[in-house]
Parts: C-alpha cells; structure tokens; sequence
C-alpha cells in the first residue's frame, strides 16, 4: 500500500489550461492523424451516462486536467517512457499504470511499467496473471544492466517516488519525470511536465477512469485488451475504496462507467485468489503477539521474507475486525535477500472516523535526516518503512536476530502506546 505525506507545493502544478507559448510546435501532417487539444474539440463526452455526468459538470478539474494530459502526450509523440510504481504496487497502482501504457500508446509513445519489489498479496499475483498486464520486476541490479538512455522521460503513478527504490537510479540517468498522477498528497519538490494530485479522491483509478471518460481513450468491449483493463481498473478502485463502502460521488460514477466494459466473471476470480499458507502464518503470529490497549491492537510479527511482505496489511485487515478494536497496527521486519537490505513495515487499518492514519503514523514515527515521513496514509488505512540501515542483516546468529528484533519491537510499540496512552508510561520496567 502507498504512503503519503504532508502537503507541499510543485512548481509545475496548475489548473490554467492556458497554451505555454514556449510548448513545442507540433507539425500539422502528423497532428491530423491524433486527437485534437483544444477543449471545443476534445472528443465528445457521450460515452454513457458517466460521460453526461462529466459534461454536466461543466469546467471540472477533471476534464481540464484531461486536456492537459492530451496537451502533454502530443508533445511526447515518439517517445520511450518508464512508469516506475512503487516497490510493491497494488491493484490501484498496477491497473491505472496500464490505463496510461493504452493512452499513451494512442501517442505512439512506448511505455514500460515497471517496480523494483514483488507480488506478494494472492490477488496482485492473480490480478497480474489472470489479466496478462505487462508489469515488469526491474531489481536494482537488473537496473545496472539496463541502458536508460534510451528511454526520453518517466512516469509516477499512484506514487510520488518515496515508496520506490527505482526513483534515484532514474533520476540520476537525467530522465525527466514527464506525468505524475496520484491521489495522495503532494510530498516534495518533485518537477513534473504534468501533475494531477487529487488527495480528496479514493483511488487513482477514478482519476484514470475520468481521462477515459473524457475520451483520451476510446473503449471498445470487443477488444480484450480494454476488458481486461478496465476489469483491472474496477479492482483497483473497489480495492482503495474498501469494496466501495468509502466511496465518494466521483467514484461510484466511475464504478457506474466501467460496468459497461469490465468482466465481472474475470473480476470474481481475482478476488477469490487462496492466502498462501505463509500469509496464514503471519495472520497467526499477529493474533499471538497483539496487545489491545483503548481499542487499539498492535502486533509485531517479527522477520518475514521480502515475497511475504504483502502479509503484513493482510493481518492488520483481519485484527482490526475483532470486537472492542477500531484500529490495528502490524509490523515486522522484512529482509531483501538480493541487496542485503532490512526495512521495518507496517501497516495500519482503522474503523474509526475521528482517527486520521496519515497524521496519526506522521506523529508516531515523524521523518528522516532529509525530512521525509517515514508514513502516512489515506482514509481508513495507513503504513509505514523505517530502513534499519547499518543493522541490516546479521541475523545468523540467533541470539542476536532475537535481540535486534525485542529492540525494534520495543521501540515501535513505544513510539504507538505514547498516542494511544499518552499518560501511561508505554515502556513497562
């Protein structure tokens, strides 16, 4: 799941849809055979009442920005691009990183989506394979192997970069970050060519869905490449709207536009993808280790492999539906066996509206040396990477590996029990 946090400016935001005097001419010959930019001849927005719903809505953020995003593609026309998700993408991030792969293709622009973690959750696996999306696992060594210049530019969706080890290596091959698309807030002095960030929606795939409304994407059900995404896209909004129980106007009305083309038979199997018996494991541990204090359950699971890190909000998912707990809180340690990295992850789900996941994980655990949160979260559901640095590995012997983990334990239900029980000494002597 992605994290967020606090809100800060980017200089190429805008909601002008103003032409850049300093825009690239594009040449008339090539400009007839693509969509026209302007917003009098943007395709008509008649494809079903989800269309109407838009054009009623007159000069909405969302068909704005879907002129901009137009505007952005023409001028990348030819071009090799990279769409880094996170390091473990979930179905939001993977169906609307394949929206973009389809319109931009309409551009003659070749994108490659692409996240440096794993598939763990048994419906990304299913999602990914069941589908065929064209999501790629690009280590950081597979990265060194990689010639980036032939790629022109990059691609953020339903992230900002701060959940992706891919982010620096890409930037320090020069590429430019070309789009970014998200439904979190805005977090650092990223420079992008076109920023959509809409905190107040649920899911990046209502934002995705709206660009295709807006016609940058003519849908057709008798191709099955578009079935299949947009079968994808249905998962990703249902997933970060919690089946839709949290969702707003504007997503529903995108759940109303992509019944006309998913497949819900193809939907249905995804969703009843098994748990691994190692995610039963984990699920296990969570309910012996969990204390509950003033409704709150904490559960330290201790080391995990890398490909059961999707584990972790799993159990958060099942501890937060016990009686008398509004709020659950899972972490452990998660060790990368390819780069002989640990990082502690957790994840935290809650029922309780007054509760905030993004302000309560920011307090609780605060920001690195460069001031970046080490967490946030959105409505309902929250998490957090805190990397362990120089204490990496090591974890042979034993005795130690128990120790470095009573610490890290200790040390996080401090930092959560000094909110829940502010004027209880957390740590007990």
């Amino acid at each position: 799941m992605y994290l967020n946090s606090p809100v800060t400016q980017f200089e190429s935001f805008s909601l002008t849809t103003e032409p850049n005097p300093e825009e690239v001419e594009i040449d008339k010959e090539s400009s007839d055979k693509l969509p026209p930019v302007t917003r009098p001849s943007l395709p008509p927005l008649n494809n079903g009442d989800g269309g109407i719903y838009l054009a009623q809505r007159g000069n909405s953020l969302a068909l704005q920005k879907s002129e901009e995003l137009q505007k952005t593609l023409l001028g990348h026309r030819h071009e090799r691009h990279l769409v880094v998700l996170q390091d473990f993408p979930d179905p939001d991030a993977l169906s609307c990183a394949w929206a973009y792969q389809l319109i931009a293709q309409q551009y003659d622009i070749k994108c490659e989506i692409i996240y440096a973690g794993t598939l763990s959750h048994q419906e990304n696996i299913a999602l990914v394979k069941l589908t065929t999306l064209p999501a790629q696992r690009w280590t950081m060594q597979t990265l060194k192997n990689k010639d980036l210049s032939s790629y022109q530019g990059f691609v953020l969706i339903d992230n900002q970069g701060t959940t992706s080890q891919l982010l620096s290596p890409v930037q320090q091959a020069g590429l430019p970050l070309v789009v970014l698309v998200d439904h979190h807030s805005l977090q650092g002095e990223l420079k992008a060519e076109f920023v959509d960030v809409r905190p107040y929606v649920r899911a990046t795939a209502t934002i995705f869905t709206q660009y295709l409304q807006a016609g940058l994407l003519v849908l057709d059900s008798s191709i099955s490449q578009h079935v299949k995404c947009t079968t994808a896209l249905m998962h990703g909004l249902r997933s970060d709207t919690n089946r839709l129980m949290q969702a707003q106007e504007e997503d529903f009305m995108a759940a109303a536009y992509l019944s006309k083309f998913y497949d819900s038979q193809l939907l249905n199997a995804i969703l009843q993808a098994n748990r691994s018996k190692r995610v039963m494991d984990v699920i296990e541990r969570s309910l012996k280790n969990r204390i509950v204090q003033n409704n709150f359950s904490i559960a330290g699971v201790g080391y995990l492999r890398y490909d059961d890190r999707d584990a972790i909000p799993q159990a958060a998912d099942f501890l937060v539906t016990e009686e008398n707990v509004h709020t659950a809180v899972v972490y452990g340690i998660v060790h990368d066996e390819d780069d002989e990295l640990e990082v502690v992850i957790g994840s935290l789900r809650t029922t309780k509206l007054t509760l905030d996941p993004d302000e309560f994980i920011k307090e609780a655990f605060g920001q690195d040396s460069t001031g970046r949160f080490f967490g946030g979260g959105r409505t309902g559901a929250g998490g957090f990477e805190i990397p362990m640095g120089f204490l990496s590995g090591g974890n042979e012997n034993s005795a130690y590996a128990k120790m470095k983990w009573e610490v890290y334990d200790a040390q996080i239900k401090q930092k959560l029990l000094k909110l829940v029980n502010p004027r209880d000494n957390p740590i007990q002597s």
